[in-house]
């Protein structure tokens, strides 16, 4: 535990000496991190470690979400929206029915995605002050463009919800 309790302090550290879009890609790593944990925790049989880290996952994505700007965002926010929405579904879907495919499903739909926000994060000007970074509004293209393939899960009550 006290070294779970570390592991914090210093990924809260790193956080906030980086930008708000390097302050998203820290997010994706954490629900990655949980969706690793959760298979791992299935493929163990332990069924409170699975929950908790799938729990958590959806933590993260409701901040993710409640940060989108609808009005300087526009179709970006709006497709990464319908995007955490969908894959909150899937959540629920793996945490009631675990299987391995379930849990490389999440990893794979997230990992696009993350990789679309370090690209941007890289591409931000480094002589912006870190704690002050302006809205990215041309590069969200990128970050459209990786949640775009997102696949409709067959069996997963999602009718209505991705507008792609």
């Amino acid at each position: 535990m006290k070294n779970q309790n570390a592991l914090s302090a210093y990924q809260q550290n790193s956080v906030r000496g980086t930008t708000p879009v390097g302050q998203v890609v820290a997010l994706y790593d954490t629900i990655l991190r949980d969706f690793y944990r959760g298979l791992a925790a299935f493929e163990s049989g332990n069924t409170e470690a699975r929950i908790f880290e799938l729990n958590h996952s959806i933590t993260v994505i409701a901040e993710l979400q409640s940060s989108l700007n609808f009005e300087k965002g526009e179709a970006a926010a709006r497709r990464l929206n319908n995007f955490y929405e969908l894959t909150r579904v899937l959540i629920l879907k793996v945490s009631v029915s675990p299987s391995r495919e379930g849990f490389q499903q999440l990893i794979e739909l997230f990992k696009p995605v993350r990789q679309a926000w370090e690209t941007i994060n890289q591409e931000l000007p480094a002589s912006l002050p870190r704690e002050s970074t302006p809205a990215v509004s041309v590069s969200m293209t990128s970050v459209v463009q990786a949640s775009a393939p997102v696949p409709q899960p067959e069996a997963a009550p999602t009718a209505g919800i991705w507008r792609g």
